[in-house]
């Protein structure tokens, strides 16, 4: 079934941005995008969402291998104990100490969705090829690989964070007959998401497929 995406302001990248904007899916391809009213017209069985804020490509996070591995996800049965927030350092080798693959497995699950939360839905490598945890992990979740950067700063699951534009952040340009990969932001304008960060994603939409959606 077709959806629509729809927001006050789409930001495709390397077009111009659309005020009352849409982007129609179809399967995992963009299928139009352009302003609302003309989305809808030409589509008029497709379902619609609307979201606040932006809606933007999916973004793109340059430090996947220490986010995923470097550092323990909780599990929401044990925020009583170790909060809910990553666990890095010393706290982090105190754990891995005595972890078994099971409860690594779930570490790496939990990051992978932690960054879906952020908007994030393409991992620039490298990502360790020989770690069939992490391999796993990665494939199941449909995130796009893209070849390694050389980010500066320490890692940071809001993609935001190393101080880049939306342009030189997202994963790819929304496009037609493109992947359906995009991020909704609950923030006016692409000055309060950089300012913000990633963390007002209220949305994630990987391959056509709605990921992530803020409660």
């Amino acid at each position: 079934m077709l959806t629509i995406h729809a927001a006050p302001l789409v930001l495709p990248v390397g077009a111009a941005a659309v005020v009352d904007g849409a982007v129609a899916v179809d399967g995992d391809r963009i299928a139009a995008l352009g302003p609302y009213e003309e989305v809808t017209a030409a589509h008029p069985a497709a379902r619609v969402r609307r979201w606040p804020g932006l809606l933007t490509p999916g973004l793109r996070q340059d430090r996947p291998a220490e986010l995923l591995t470097g550092c323990y996800h909780p599990d929401p049965r044990e925020s009583a104990e170790l909060g809910e927030l990553p666990l890095w350092g010393a706290e982090f080798e105190r754990l891995s100490a005595t972890m078994d693959a099971a409860r690594r497995a779930g570490s790496v699950r939990r990051g992978l969705q932690r960054m879906l939360r952020h908007g994030t839905t393409h991992l620039a490598g490298p990502l360790d090829a020989a770690d069939p945890v992490l391999r796993t992990a990665v494939s199941r979740s449909g995130l796009v690989l893209l070849p390694p950067p050389a980010p500066p700063g320490p890692p940071d699951l809001d993609p935001f964070a190393a101080g880049g534009d939306l342009a030189r952040t997202v994963g790819a340009p929304l496009t037609v007959g493109g992947r359906a990969d995009l991020a909704a932001f609950d923030v006016p304008d692409e000055a309060a998401l950089r300012a913000g960060g990633a963390r007002a994603c209220v949305a994630t939409v990987l391959a056509g497929r709605l990921v992530h959606r803020a409660r």
